[in-house]
């Protein structure tokens, strides 16, 4: 099996060290910080396949944490639980909104280590439903995989996100300023003018298939809706 390496991220020492313990006897390789400043870093020079993060903590919050590393195109996809003692409403749903799963406090370190398992193999094995099917492309958002005929096209993470936002939406015109928008993220500048290199590269990568995104004269582009 695997040895998957989660963050552990609590100010909460007893809590941290807890987790820490229970998650290394399941098998996992685990670090612990109680900072969102130093989670940031680490994620970013380290790399995790997950991060259970506290909701409320000293200086950056959770919520803060978990914004930033979704605009960041480096981590954007790395699973995260929310783990706070709150357990309003409000809270939970603020939280869903950027986790993949919410545990609240007091919780069972055993039932915390089925929801991990159960969102790394989430991401792992996606389903049918999570595959995206237009013509002769499929696309894989999870494993940020590219077929097209059942062969694998190397996309760079703009041309990615250009092709999955344009797909998402067949038959609707999504401006350049919309685009740029769509795939914007810390250190990864995009422009307006850049999308139009982006497209041309992404069409010649698709081969037959690059028609299917097409111009709109003085507006941007769109996903062919049959093709």
């Amino acid at each position: 099996m695997d040895t998957y390496s989660i963050l552990v991220v609590d100010d909460e020492e007893d809590i941290a060290e807890l987790v820490r313990y229970n998650l290394t006897s399941e098998g996992f390789h685990v670090t612990c910080t109680g900072s969102g400043e130093d989670a940031i870093r680490l994620i970013r020079t380290e790399g995790f396949d997950l991060v259970v993060l506290d909701l409320m903590l000293p200086g950056m919050s959770g919520i803060k944490v978990a914004k930033t590393l979704r605009s960041d195109p480096k981590v954007l996809n790395i699973p995260i639980i929310m783990l706070t003692a709150k357990s309003e409403e409000p809270d939970i749903l603020s939280g869903l909104e950027l986790a993949d799963d919410y545990v609240t406090k007091p919780f069972s370190p055993k039932i915390l280590g089925a929801r991990i398992s159960a969102v790394l193999r989430r991401k792992s094995e996606p389903t049918e439903k999570d595959i995206l099917r237009r013509g002769d492309i499929s696309i894989d958002p999870g494993r940020r995989r590219v077929e097209v005929r059942g062969e694998p096209v190397e996309l760079s993470f703009t041309e990615f996100q250009i092709l999955v936002m344009l797909c998402r939406r067949p038959g609707w015109v999504s401006t350049r300023a919309q685009i740029v928008d769509g795939v914007r993220g810390d250190n990864y500048p995009v422009t307006e003018r850049s999308v139009d290199v982006q497209i041309v590269g992404l069409r010649k990568k698709l081969g037959h298939c690059g028609h299917y995104i097409e111009t709109v004269r003085s507006v941007g582009y769109r996903f062919k809706e049959n093709p």
